[in-house]
């Protein structure tokens, strides 16, 4: 039969202390935690936390279960080492950290208490059920379904394959308040191609973050470079931002528009004339 573990703090400061001699880990390492226990891991290691994995030298997993979380950030980001504070035993269901059940106590407050700051009574009947309906809505949003990059061999071609009309959601890193849009995809294969639907399943991912629309756009292009080691990626994402138009200068209906080009679509203006064109002309 199955147990539960309870892990003391004495065997947490054990294995974290093991893992900085073993790795070599110090001040100055760039620790990317994985949500939400690994970030809060990493603030044990004296080390200096980033905000974004695409940043960190380590990667950082409270704990090796099933190994999909693993699997998942190893495929996005490959050159990244990838470290688990514990390797769950075939024997033990689940393991629990000590911090665990007073993080459970505390979230729910935490947004009662932004809820009186901003003058509300977080016991009126229509919020007594928003701290937990509020932090159900975040941790869904920020686990994107994990999907597979798989690739297709192919003879050599340079036909350009595009997507369009891509939606997508984020949230302002700045405001927390959402942006939206579309975006477009294209890339010039050279031996091997992706299913369709991964190109949006790689917009989903980056932009279910907190985010910039800049970055995402970065990352994207970056990330789809990589993996089909293609001869050009182009991507522009349209969106409009609520964090302008709700507050600030409240402009409303305007978008922004963000493109990285790589490959082709930076060196040849020809390439990069058909895609901006089958842009313009779709929007038409």
């Amino acid at each position: 039969m199955k147990k539960n573990v309870l892990l003391t703090w004495e065997d947490v400061f054990s294995r974290i202390e093991y893992i900085k001699k073993k790795y070599k880990i110090d001040r100055k390492t760039k620790i990317y935690g994985v949500p939400k226990n690994g970030m809060i891991l990493a603030g044990f290691f004296n080390a200096n936390n980033v905000s974004a994995p695409e940043d960190a030298d380590f990667i950082l997993d409270d704990i090796l279960d099933s190994g999909t979380t693993k699997r998942r950030f190893k495929k996005m980001f490959p050159k990244k080492k990838f470290i688990t504070l514990l390797e769950k035993d075939s024997k033990v269901d689940w393991v629990n950290f000590p911090f665990e059940k007073q993080i459970n106590e505390d979230q729910n407050d935490t947004v009662i208490r932004l809820l009186q700051i901003i003058g509300e009574d977080p016991m009126r009947e229509g919020l007594r059920d928003t701290p937990k309906r509020y932090l159900r809505a975040f941790d869904e949003f920020l686990n994107p379904p994990i999907f597979s990059m798989t690739t297709f061999d192919v003879e050599k071609t340079d036909e350009m394959i595009v997507q369009l009309d891509i939606p997508f959601y984020s949230f302002c890193e700045h405001h927390l308040l959402p942006f939206f849009g579309k975006g477009y995809i294209a890339y010039i294969p050279d031996k091997k191609i992706v299913g369709l639907s991964k190109l949006a399943r790689t917009l989903e991912t980056f932009s279910r973050r907190l985010q910039n629309q800049e970055r995402i756009t970065n990352q994207v292009a970056d990330y789809l470079q990589e993996n089909l080691d293609a001869k050009g990626v182009a991507v522009v994402l349209k969106a409009r931002h609520l964090c302008m138009e709700m507050r600030g200068v409240k402009t409303s209906d305007t978008n922004t528009i963000t493109s990285k080009l790589l490959g082709y679509f930076r060196t040849d203006e020809r390439t990069r004339a058909e895609f901006l064109n089958l842009i313009g002309n779709h929007r038409n």
